[in-house]
């Protein structure tokens, strides 16, 4: 239902309250995900698991990401975001309490294989909700809002956790912590309306945010017809190969800085903060690089691999950090590589609504994730491996990945021209 001119507000900015809920549903999500690899080597000893165990646990995660990706694109563009979140977060919640009852490495497997199904429709109804009430120029600066919330939600878990872990033990910090989606829903609820039928928003914000050109008429777009464009593939590059960097970061870091530097869970709460605190900055500013270059003139292709270049290039230090004994040195080089691939992420995800109809963006982004999933996958079993020798050749990928990710995307989107959909 369209809302009348004569019903809205005189002058909104709207738009920039969906994107907090955007972001704090991105928090709770990283929140969830990352309570167990927090607690991992204290429950390591109590449960009883290895380094090999651990990252069939947390490949099971990401197989489940790569199944829901692909089909929590094609539900959202189907139900559109508001019904599609709420039930993804539904689902992401109660998964991520059910740790609270598991007693074995299987148990705990299957609580993050649902985990991962949930989870998977976060960023699929993010991104389409972003193209839904931004224009062009501001869907970059948008995402890297939104997805800050990664970061945030990696810096909740150092900080809360281990508070919670020494009132309610190890399975109150999972309930207390999958519960804070429920909190989440009742605010979806309330607030999200498509921009066209929402009363709190102005004719001029409206306007604003319908700038663009409009899009062709493809609605119900297939499958089979995105999956061989070369566009598609762009972003599913981008993803295969820069995503388990990120995964990376989040599910072995805290092993990392406990067994490199022989730290204590408290005592690694800290460095773990310092990393995603660092990386917060990257994930706004690599929006902004691209959302002012785009206002200065530049062509999308230009502004956005810019931004991504230069993400790419920052990235490179961190092939430093296993040469590195000082703990705050090694934390360093981290940071700003988190950083850079957050920056790198807002514009990545940003490619499908600059390439492809509104009406694709969820399916696309779907695609795309389920290719991240898979590169994640096989980073957790191969660090499930290497981890009990050296993290070494981790590093060496997560240092090169992007440059590699860029040329990708630059070979099979050289003008980054909107995709064809006959």
């Amino acid at each position: 239902m369209v809302t009348s001119p004569a019903l809205r507000p005189a002058a909104t900015r709207f738009r920039w309250v969906i994107c907090a809920l955007l972001f704090f549903a991105t928090v709770i999500a990283y929140v969830d995900r990352g309570v167990l690899s927090f607690l991992e080597k204290m429950l390591e000893g109590i449960i009883g698991w290895d380094s090999t165990q651990y990252s069939y646990m947390t490949a099971g995660f990401q197989a489940a990401y790569a199944i829901g990706m692909v089909t929590a694109g094609r539900f959202t563009d189907r139900l559109g975001t508001r019904k599609a979140f709420t039930y993804a977060i539904l689902l992401w919640s109660v998964a991520a309490m059910m740790p609270a009852a598991a007693y074995s490495p299987l148990t705990f497997g299957i609580a993050l294989f649902f985990l991962g199904l949930g989870e998977a429709a976060n960023f699929p109804a993010c991104i389409k909700t972003v193209a839904e009430w931004f224009p062009k120029k501001e869907r970059a600066l948008a995402t890297g809002v939104f997805n800050s919330g990664s970061n945030l939600g990696a810096m909740v878990v150092p900080a809360l956790v281990p508070t919670l872990n020494d009132w309610l033990g190890w399975r109150g910090a999972f309930v207390i912590t999958g519960a804070l989606g429920f909190v989440w829903l009742a605010f979806w609820l309330w607030l999200y309306r498509r921009p066209t039928e929402h009363p709190s928003v102005s004719p001029g914000e409206l306007a604003y945010i319908q700038s663009d050109p409009p899009d062709p008429p493809n609605a119900g777009i297939s499958w089979s017809r995105l999956f061989p464009l070369r566009e598609t593939w762009a972003f599913a590059a981008a993803k295969f190969f820069t995503d388990p960097v990120w995964w990376f970061y989040l599910f072995w870091m805290p092993r990392y800085v406990t067994e490199t530097f022989h730290l204590t869970l408290g005592k690694t709460s800290a460095p773990i903060l310092a990393i995603y605190a660092a990386s917060a900055v990257g994930s706004i500013g690599g929006g902004y690089i691209s959302g002012s270059l785009l206002k200065r003139g530049k062509s999308v292709n230009v502004a956005r691999k810019t931004a991504m270049a230069i993400c790419a290039v920052a990235v490179i230090p961190v092939l430093y950090a296993p040469y590195s004994h000082d703990l705050w040195t090694m934390v360093a080089v981290v940071g700003l590589a988190a950083a850079a691939h957050q920056g790198w992420s807002a514009n990545a995800f940003t490619l499908t609504s600059d390439l492809f109809p509104r009406s694709a963006v969820g399916s696309v982004v779907g695609i795309g994730g389920m290719a991240g999933a898979i590169g994640g996958v096989l980073m957790q079993l191969a660090a499930g491996q290497i981890a009990k020798y050296t993290y070494l050749p981790m590093f060496v990928f997560c240092g090169s990945a992007y440059l590699i990710a860029l040329l990708a995307v630059h070979l099979l989107t050289p003008k980054m021209r909107p995709a064809v959909l006959d």
